[in-house]
């Protein structure tokens, strides 16, 4: 487990969502979102609010980074890192379906894009956003893969 921070003496808190799908083709398929500011791709997630649970926190920051309104699906696992300013972070993760709702570019997020989980994994910037992918996808959340 990540140690607290020196500066805050916490460790930063976030939840997010590993967004899935059928496609049209009947391919499974993952959201993933563009951070420009950090030119990287990943799964939509955020810090927790005050007073917020995990799993609200999940739900929000997918509708505020993918415009996405979803149904919180089970668990699927966290992951913990050092983030930016060298702070412990852990994020855990829901799987997710979208029930509605659109995409729109915001502060943080210019671009959503769904793709097979076939192609996700060359897609996503970090190594623990592909462990997380692989546990979905053995974890059969829309059926197996092609």
């Amino acid at each position: 487990m990540l140690e607290d921070s020196p500066e805050t003496g916490e460790v930063v808190r976030a939840a997010g969502g590993i967004v899935v799908r059928r496609g049209a083709e009947g391919w499974r398929e993952v959201a993933v979102v563009h951070r420009p500011a950090r030119e990287d791709w990943s799964f939509p997630k955020g810090k927790l609010e005050p007073d917020e649970s995990l799993e609200t926190c999940a739900l929000r920051e997918v509708l505020e980074e993918t415009g996405l309104v979803c149904r919180l699906g089970r668990f699927i696992g966290h992951t913990q890192y050092r983030d930016r300013k060298d702070r412990p972070k852990v994020v855990a993760y829901w799987v997710m379906e979208a029930e509605g709702g659109s995409f729109m570019v915001n502060e943080e997020v210019d671009e959503v894009r769904w793709v097979r989980f076939s192609e996700a994994a060359d897609l996503l910037s970090y190594e623990r956003d592909r462990e997380l992918l692989v546990v979905v996808a053995a974890a059969d959340e829309v059926g197996p893969l092609p």
